[in-house]
C-alpha cells in the first residue's frame, strides 16, 4: 500500500500482521485472534501520522510492532530503510535509542522510588551518551526544555501533577536524541485543561527537533491538532488513510464518518450524529466480507461477502470500502461526464 522508501521516511510498516492464541476455558480449542492484520503505514521526518480507532482495534499493538517490542508474524518493519534488528541484540538497543515511546500512564512509566532527574539521566547512562560528569547538566537541560524547573528534578513522581509527570516522561524519551516518537494515548490520562499543554509541547518539540511522530489515540479532537496524516483502524486493519484535513473534513469510509460525526470541529457546522450500533465484533470471530458491515448504515450485499481492499480514491486517499469506491467510479465515469 505504501510507495517506495523516500529519504524522509523514518518508519515503514509493510503488510505487518500479529496474532495471539486465545483459549476459552481449560478444555477449549485455541483460536487465533488477529490483533493486527496486514497493516502498512509510513511516518516521515518532521510529520505526524495519527492512528485512530475504538478500543481493541489494534492501535497499541501496532505501536509496539513499530518499535520492535513485539515481533510481527508476517511483514516487515523498517527504520530509515533498514529492518529492525533482533530484539535484545546490541544492534537493536542502538536502534531503539533513535526511536522512543511515550506511554498513556505517566505514573506507571516512571519509577516511584527514584527522583525525576535520575530517571531522565538513566537513558544517557544506559547508552553511554556524553561524559558522565556532564549527564546531570544534560538531564537538567532536558527538564527545562519540556517546561519543568530544575528543583522539580529532585522530586519523586508522586510529588508532581499528571501533566508534570508526562513532561518528565517526554524529557526522558528525548534523552537519547531520537528521530521517532511513538505516542500511545499520551494525553488520555490527563485533565482536559492539561491535555492542550502537553499536545502543544509535542508540536513545538517536533518543529524544533524535526521529530517524526506516530500518535495513537481514540480522541479525534487531539488527533486533529497534531496530525499531518491520519490512518483509521478497525478490527486490526486500516480502513482509511489520507491527509488529515481531507480525511477529517470529508470522510469517505462510513466508520470514519461516524467517528468524525461524534467529534465536531469548532467553527464548522456539525454533522448529523451517526450512532454506531453495538460493540466492535469479537476479533476471534471476525465477520465475513467487510468487518464493519454489521454496524454500517450504508452496507450492501457485496459488503457481507467480499472483503474490500485498501485502494486509492481519485483524491489520493486510501479507503477500504466498496460503497466509497462505487460512488467515486460513478462520479468519474465517462458516461456521467458526457451527460453533464
Amino acid at each position: 500500500m505504501t510507495g517506495p522508501m523516500s529519504p524522509e521516511t523514518l518508519l515503514a510498516l509493510r503488510d505487518v500482521c500479529r496474532s495471539y492464541s486465545m483459549r476459552r476455558g481449560l478444555l477449549g480449542r485455541p483460536t487465533a485472534v488477529h490483533a493486527v492484520d496486514g497493516v502498512s503505514l509510513t511516518v516521515e521526518k518532521g510529520r505526524t501520522l495519527g492512528l485512530v480507532g475504538e478500543s481493541g482495534s489494534g492501535k497499541s499493538t501496532t505501536g509496539r510492532l513499530a518499535l520492535g517490542l513485539e515481533p510481527p508474524d508476517r511483514g516487515a518493519v523498517l527504520f530509515k530503510g533498514e529492518p529492525l534488528p533482533k530484539d535484545g541484540t546490541q544492534e537493536w538497543r542502538a536502534m531503539r535509542a533513535r526511536m522512543q515511546m511515550i506511554y498513556q500512564d505517566p505514573l506507571g512509566a516512571l519509577d516511584r522510588r527514584l527522583p525525576i532527574l535520575e530517571q531522565v539521566r538513566e537513558p544517557l547512562d544506559v547508552h553511554g551518551i556524553g561524559e558522565a560528569k556532564a549527564r546531570d547538566e544534560k538531564a537538567l537541560a532536558l527538564l527545562q526544555s519540556v517546561g519543568l524547573r530544575a528543583d522539580q528534578g529532585s522530586r519523586y513522581p508522586h510529588e508532581l501533577s499528571g501533566g508534570q509527570r508526562q513532561r518528565a516522561v517526554i524529557a526522558r524519551a528525548l534523552a537519547t536524541g531520537p528521530d521517532l516518537l511513538v505516542c500511545d494515548e499520551p494525553v488520555s490520562a490527563l485533565d482536559v485543561s492539561i491535555q492542550a499543554q502537553v499536545v502543544n509541547l509535542l508540536v513545538d518539540l517536533q518543529e524544533e527537533l524535526g521529530l517524526g511522530l506516530l500518535f495513537i489515540s481514540h480522541d479525534l479532537k487531539v488527533v486533529r491538532q497534531v496530525s499531518h496524516r491520519v490512518a483509521v483502524m478497525y478490527l486490526g486493519r486500516i480502513v482509511e488513510e489520507g491527509e488529515a484535513d481531507l480525511l477529517l473534513h470529508a470522510p469517505a469510509h462510513p466508520y470514519t464518518e461516524a467517528l468524525v460525526s461524534a467529534s465536531p470541529e469548532p467553527g464548522r457546522r456539525a454533522r448529523p450524529r451517526i450512532v454506531l450500533q453495538g460493540d466492535p465484533p469479537n476479533p476471534a470471530a471476525r465477520p465475513s466480507g467487510c468487518a464493519f458491515h454489521p454496524r454500517c448504515h450504508a452496507a450492501r450485499e457485496r459488503c457481507k461477502v467480499e472483503t474490500p481492499a485498501l485502494l486509492p480514491l481519485p483524491d489520493g486517499r486510501l479507503t477500504a470500502c466498496h460503497v466509497a469506491h462505487d460512488q467515486a467510479n460513478f462520479l468519474t465515469s465517462p458516461l456521467l461526464k458526457a451527460a453533464s
